[in-house]
């Protein structure tokens, strides 16, 4: 059985001290950066010259989640700023498929995500061209929003399908996790876990990564 991994998501952290908010986290397992267009998703955030500079500060998994419209112009820009994964959604992608693809074969992790409302079984049988499948329980674009526990439907769905034909694929989970929350998505079967304002909203932000941690572990 994997440990749970802890993904932070730095869309929470004060960005005039994005070195110190790093720092703080240094032991989560990875660290997430929410790529947001304003066209996908009603929102901006930033692009790969910030990835790049995180990328400076910091030897921890860096997992890129594009929230971006024609994600294959780029995915590029991003693999060279740092990204050891990168995550796109299937709502924006021409073909998935060849854009996981496409990101395998210049090393770097695949990951594909979907929006509440998007059904998972069209997926299924795609599982193994990815290494990693985000399922949002929020809808995409702010963070702070609410858990929605019917979206661990899919995740059951995803478990049973990677567990019956033996994949390594890994279930991601994005939006409302918290203490209150993290342990039905572990028991799900969820194996990486985005933490925004639970973890940045903390009055440390490093304890806040080990508690989660220790209540996913609880519940695998």
């Amino acid at each position: 059985m994997r440990q749970p991994i802890i993904a932070p998501s730095i869309l929470s952290a004060d960005f005039a001290r994005l070195d110190r908010e790093i720092a703080a986290i240094a032991d989560a397992d990875w660290v997430h950066v929410d790529v947001m267009d304003g066209h996908f998703v009603p929102n901006l955030s930033f692009g790969a010259p910030v990835l790049a500079a995180v990328d400076r500060v910091t030897d921890q998994h860096l997992d890129v989640h594009l929230m971006i419209e024609n994600p294959e112009r780029w995915v590029d820009d991003y693999i060279a700023a740092g990204a050891d994964s990168v995550t796109f959604h299937v709502e924006a992608a021409a073909d998935p498929v060849a854009l996981a693809r496409r990101l395998r074969a210049a090393g770097v992790g695949a990951g594909v995500s979907l929006r509440p409302g998007t059904p998972i079984e069209p997926l299924l049988e795609h599982l193994g061209e990815f290494d990693v499948v985000l399922v949002m329980s929020v809808e995409p674009g702010f963070g702070g929003q609410s858990f929605m526990p019917d979206q661990l439907d899919k995740v059951r769905a995803l478990r049973a399908e990677i567990d019956a034909r033996g994949l390594d694929t890994l279930i991601e989970i994005d939006g409302g996790i918290a203490p209150a929350t993290i342990g039905a998505a572990a028991a799900a079967g969820c194996d990486a876990f985005v933490a925004g304002s639970a973890v940045y909203g903390a009055g440390d932000p490093g304890a806040a990564v080990a508690e989660l941690r220790r209540l996913a572990a609880a519940e695998r």
